[in-house]
């Protein structure tokens, strides 16, 4: 059968992207591997909400339940019923995109896909057997994987990747982290929640060494407050398994001194690789990554590939973006597909990080002469009453025009508020916008206006 496009993987940009083009009104198939929804919503973004709210209830009840008058006594954890939760979850998500595919009479099919040329992809299910599908377009959203080094192999039991983190028959006593990323971070979370024992060790000098250093510095300032070892600038130079059924780790720390730690389980988390299709040949980037041009066309005629694939930024929300942009570029005459610019970056631990624009560090680096407004949430009504007031609202504009470069949030509901200086970035918003915008009161977005009114040195409440 002819189809206008074959969408393979579909995860965040597939799935997306099929939808698209359904919505165009073009004759679509996707081809996943596993079931629809890919990593993100079967075991990445999703399942891993589910268990840090979990983890967040849980915290809660057991250091913080007396703070609002409630007496919580003999509260424990059934393990299993919390991993059940978070697996019932994505069970329910990954049907509800089989009913927007049946809704957009979009076909799908399980199997392992593989990109013959010609507009040709063959398709192998688990019982072996192939067949050809045949298209005008091929769109690649395989993803990527975790990432491993030689010196730090995965077993699956002691060494394990964010998969396995995610559906632990026993919680561990103690577990040890390697990379402080969003994904290691957020497992460092959930699991010392639940009273594991987490070290997170990390080669840079920062936790989460892509954002802000100050929103580095408070997050691990927190963490260290939950009883979570942090270890940054160090290094892991080898990992044995003990006879006890273990993992001891040799590690370098940032003063050149080694020492060994022994925990249970160590999570890696060290980045994620490409997963390229078998068939033809693509051109790749240095690390592996599909190569495309500004049309999101690889180098195969007729191959177009977007998300995690083509390297980049590598979330679910730019992956969406970006196979819409390809999708649109390929069936609406003189589109011109639009590029990741600016965009969110979410971490969901406790307290939460979230940034879009530019870093200080990056302005520094820049040459940008540039203005700073930061808000405490202790001072913010709202984040009293919630018992939440670790972290900040910082924001940061250009000096001459006042126009908004960068913001970085750390504290409760981070990840929801981080949206509106998305639009602003996007909109050109300058600091006197904000000033002349009305916020309710009292809700956490107020710090986002005290930020504003702190770069002119007005603010009110600070």
């Amino acid at each position: 059968m002819q189809y206008d496009l074959i969408v393979i993987g579909g995860g965040p940009a597939g799935y997306v992207g099929a939808i698209r083009a359904a919505q165009l009104n073009k004759k679509v198939i996707c081809v996943e591997r596993e079931r629809v929804g890919g990593t993100c919503l079967n075991w990445g973004c999703i399942p891993t909400k589910a268990l840090l709210k979990n983890a967040e209830v849980y915290q809660t009840m057991t250091q913080k339940a007396a703070e609002f008058g409630i007496s919580a006594e003999g509260v424990s954890v059934d393990w299993q019923a919390v991993i059940e939760r978070s697996r019932k979850i994505s069970d329910r998500l990954s049907q509800g995109i089989g009913f927007l595919f049946k809704k957009n009479k979009i076909e799908s099919m399980v199997g392992e896909a593989k990109v013959l040329g010609d507009g040709k992809v063959e398709v192998t299910t688990s019982d072996g057997s192939t067949s050809i599908l045949e298209g005008t377009n091929i769109l690649v959203c395989t993803g990527a994987a975790t990432r491993t080094v030689p010196s730090v192999p995965l077993n699956g039991k002691t060494i394990i990747g964010s998969r396995e983190a995610m559906v632990l028959p026993q919680r561990p006593e103690s577990m040890l982290v390697i990379g402080s990323g969003a994904i290691g971070i957020e497992f460092s979370y959930i699991y010392s929640a639940f009273g594991t024992q987490v070290t997170v060790v990390e080669a840079l000098p920062r936790l989460l060494p892509n954002e802000d250093d100050e929103s580095s510095q408070i997050l691990e300032r927190c963490f260290k407050k939950q009883g979570i070892k942090c270890l940054t600038g160090a290094s892991v130079e080898e990992l044995r398994d003990t006879p006890e059924g273990k993992v001891t780790a040799r590690i370098k720390t940032s003063r050149g001194k080694e020492e060994e730690i022994t925990a249970d389980v160590c999570l890696v988390a060290i980045g994620v690789k490409p997963v390229v299709p078998g068939g033809v040949d693509f051109e790749l980037t240095p690390k592996g990554f599909i190569k495309v041009n500004d049309r999101y066309q690889t180098s195969v005629p007729g191959v177009y590939a977007a998300g995690d694939v083509i390297g980049g930024v590598l979330l679910a929300h730019t992956a969406s973006f970006e196979a819409v942009q390809a999708v649109e570029g390929m069936f609406i005459e003189g589109y011109q597909p639009k590029q990741v610019d600016f965009f969110p970056s979410c971490t969901y631990c406790h307290p939460q990080v979230a940034s879009v624009g530019k870093t200080e560090r990056a302005l520094k680096e820049e040459g940008v002469e540039y203005k700073v407004g930061k808000f405490p949430m202790i001072a913010l009504g709202k984040a009293v009453a919630a018992g939440e007031t670790d972290g900040f609202v910082k924001l940061l504009f250009g000096k001459t025009y006042g126009e908004l470069l960068g913001a970085h949030i750390v504290g409760e509901n981070a990840t929801e508020l981080i949206a509106s200086l998305g639009i602003g970035l996007q909109s050109e918003l300058t600091n006197g916008d904000y000033h002349a915008t009305i916020f309710a009161h009292p809700t956490l977005s107020e710090a986002i206006h005290e930020a504003t009114l702190a770069a002119d040195g007005a603010q009110i409440h600070a």
